[in-house]
């Protein structure tokens, strides 16, 4: 009896150890961190913020938000990929950060393969917009005055390689300039200056301005893409406003490390999933002009295939424009 009796504790102890060693085991089993390769309060960011605020109750941890800024996103890129790969430290990146920073940097890592794709989670088109000193009313007056003004007027950059950067560059190849370009640490800080008239003009992504042409702080002359934004209704297409084809929209995704666990790829890709068809969380990214991709395109397989394509097709491009990191 004496020995039945030793044999089913040592069942229970076993027992209980083993799903407790499951339970430590069990993916987050702590706080989550978005590395965030721009400034506080910049686009990028400011997606971050309202994805990981949700994400932390699918999760059930706190997803902690680490802005590491530099050298067009690439230093806080390069931060994840050298990191673990156990999914706790997460990469949030756009087509500036994986895929144009490839094209003019000499990168210490492989943007395809050094990270294992997690989620497509927004895309957001560019605004032209200026400080409210500039003359033109609308983006044909816009080209008349920076071709008249090309040697003393200045276009800010959210950074060098940012996709605000390749869209300047194709704006000077078309309308035929050479202008000042001002690089900042982040759409934040350009967009400071841009209010307070430091600088000209910027090609930003609609969640970074709109705020400010709402509050009257800077004029909006079209919006980089074929469709009018339901967030600005009032602001043209280029194709409306006389500089057709301009089109350059800035989605974001979330990466891990290579040799992320499946199953770890799979829970932060749900916990996406689950974020992202969250009615307000919809509602803040609408207002922000964030278009979310439909369900199909939330998934780890559908970002690696997007990711690829986007090099294939953007660094012939940036590269016969001869766009430098320097």
């Amino acid at each position: 009896m004496r020995r039945q009796l030793l044999a089913l504790i040592a069942g229970l102890v076993g027992t209980v150890v083993v799903h407790g060693a499951a339970g430590a085991d069990a993916y987050p089993s702590h706080s989550v961190t978005f590395i965030v390769p721009f400034s506080a309060g910049g686009p990028t960011d400011t997606l971050a913020r309202i994805v990981a605020e949700r994400m932390s109750r699918a999760l059930g941890q706190t997803v902690i938000i680490e802005n590491v800024t530099g050298a067009g996103g690439s230093i806080g890129v390069g931060r994840v990929a050298r990191a673990s790969p156990d999914g706790y430290t997460v990469s949030i990146g756009h087509i500036g950060t994986h895929v144009i920073n490839g094209a003019i940097y000499s990168l210490p890592y492989d943007l395809l393969k050094d990270f294992q794709p997690v989620a497509l989670i927004a895309n957001n088109p560019q605004l032209i917009v200026s400080k409210l000193a500039v003359p033109a009313k609308d983006l044909k007056e816009l080209i008349g005055w920076v071709k008249a003004n090309q040697s003393s007027m200045s276009i800010g950059l959210g950074g060098i390689g940012t996709p605000g950067h390749l869209t300047a560059v194709y704006f000077q190849n078309i309308i035929g300039t050479q202008v000042q370009m001002v690089p900042y640490r982040g759409a934040a800080p350009a967009m400071q200056d841009l209010v307070a008239g430091h600088i000209d003009v910027m090609f930003d992504q609609a969640s970074n301005s709109l705020p400010q042409v709402r509050g009257g702080k800077i004029r909006a002359y079209a919006v980089t893409a074929a469709t009018r934004l339901p967030a600005a209704p009032d602001v043209p297409t280029v194709d409306e406003a006389g500089l057709p084809g301009l089109y350059l929209g800035v989605w974001h995704g979330l990466w891990l490390p290579r040799g992320a666990p499946k199953e770890v790829v799979d829970r932060l890709d749900a916990a996406v999933v689950e974020t992202l068809a969250d009615d307000a969380v919809r509602a803040r990214l609408a207002d922000l002009g964030q278009e979310i991709p439909p369900r199909e395109q939330q998934t780890p397989e559908a970002l690696g295939s997007f990711h690829k394509a986007q090099i294939e097709k953007w660094w012939p491009l940036i590269k016969a424009a001869g766009m430098k990191a320097e």
